[in-house]
């Protein structure tokens, strides 16, 4: 955890709103992974949608991770890091053929979620390039809808009940299935939502004979508020063991297991700094308005979404209860009634949990620019994404 001194330093430095990234919380986080499913035969990939600057990418490549991309551009991303193709997984949704072409000219992990783009690689590859298939197991999880992803109406994965039909691609076209992927949502604690998902997969192993590889995504739950607590992962870790082990002795058959986590691994090594630019009395609210917005951290808006919030220019001030608000010209809310020491104009702010989904769904709405985006590696502290200006609103554009 980065202390309020190297935060401030950070701010002064590089200027607000600014994202820092603590490089020691990504290794912990990868490290706690690995000790979690050591009696598995387990291959991490991180979901890089999550942060996909190309300096946090190398830190997990160094440490031996894989990577789960959802659009071209991640792969080339990965690629650019140093990650190498078999350690590359494609699972991109609702895109053309075309984008299955490039990723297999890149000789990366094909991960394909929809009936007639596997018939249409069938018919393109026969069982020369064998392919994992993302199944939706009919299961609501997940700590919001918009971030629920394996439940009965949801647009991702083929429907469990559509085996027999995968069966008939596979026998009219010769696609070869070397894996099985399920992924639920985001933000599980339950970790019987695993354990399910789990057992259905099992019991559809029998349809695929060429099957090696079983991945069970992400979604494991990053504690935000103060009082939750996250995913338990050294039981997550053991209940699955004994389930494969379990399977094992009853089938003969022996599988690797693949997880795909992202915010498990960045979040709470993420943390966004901004300024207090005013304090406005209302009738009945005291506001604190900031020089950021949901264009930098649109969590809060989009999904409801708690982040920690602290003044740590003025930790011995009073408590006082805030509305902290963004200078977008929208109802633009970080916090309503929020506790907080005293809140002075230049004051600086620091959101915690702010690594995933932070600057990664940052935007330039009202013409405003995206914040840069500082690395922490021991005790050195570089910039790896400048603040972007005026010249990179306009490029693209063409001017007359």
């Amino acid at each position: 955890m980065l202390s309020n001194d190297i935060l401030l330093n950070a701010a002064g430095r590089f200027g607000t709103p600014l994202y820092v990234y603590d490089e020691a919380q990504i290794n912990i986080q990868y490290a706690s992974l690995k000790q979690a499913f050591r009696r598995s035969d387990v291959k991490i990939f991180y979901a890089c949608k999550a942060l996909t600057n190309v300096n946090i990418l190398k830190i997990l490549a160094q440490q031996g991770s894989g990577i789960d991309c959802v659009s071209i551009n991640e792969v080339q991303l990965a690629l650019k890091a140093g990650f190498t193709a078999d350690r590359i997984i494609f699972t991109p949704n609702s895109v053309a053929f075309d984008e299955y072409l490039e990723a297999t000219a890149l000789n990366v992990n094909i991960n394909i979620d929809n009936l007639s783009l596997l018939e249409e690689f069938g018919n393109h590859f026969g069982d020369g390039y064998p392919v994992i298939i993302r199944l939706n197991p009919h299961i609501m999880a997940g700590g919001n809808i918009k971030i629920s992803t394996g439940h009965v109406d949801s647009k991702f994965g083929i429907s469990i009940e559509q085996v027999q039909q995968i069966r008939d691609v596979m026998e009219r076209t010769k696609v070869s299935v070397k894996g099985l992927h399920i992924h639920t949502g985001s933000e599980i604690k339950d970790l019987e939502v695993f354990v399910k998902g789990l057992e259905l997969v099992l019991e559809t192993t029998q349809f695929f004979p060429d099957l090696t590889i079983i991945d069970l995504g992400g979604g494991f739950k990053v504690p935000y508020k103060p009082d939750e607590v996250g995913t338990d992962m050294e039981a997550l870790g053991e209940k699955l063991a004994d389930a494969f082990e379990a399977f094992q002795q009853s089938s003969g058959k022996k599988f690797q297991v693949w997880f795909e986590p992202g915010k498990y691994l960045v979040s709470q090594a993420g943390y966004f700094l901004v300024r207090a630019n005013i304090i406005k009395q209302g009738p009945s609210r005291t506001f604190v308005g900031v020089n950021s917005g949901f264009n930098h951290l649109i969590r809060p808006m989009f999904y409801d979404a708690y982040h920690k919030i602290t003044n740590i220019s003025h930790t011995e001030g009073e408590l006082k209860t805030y509305n902290i608000v963004g200078n977008i010209c929208e109802t633009d809310t970080f916090a309503w009634d929020r506790e907080l020491n005293e809140v002075r104009p230049n004051d600086i702010l620091l959101f915690n949990n702010a690594g995933a989904y932070g600057f990664e769904m940052s935007s330039r709405f009202n013409s405003r620019c995206r914040p840069a985006e500082v690395l922490v590696s021991g005790d050195a502290m570089k910039l790896i994404r400048r603040r972007e200006n005026l010249e990179d609103i306009l490029q693209g554009v063409i001017l007359d």
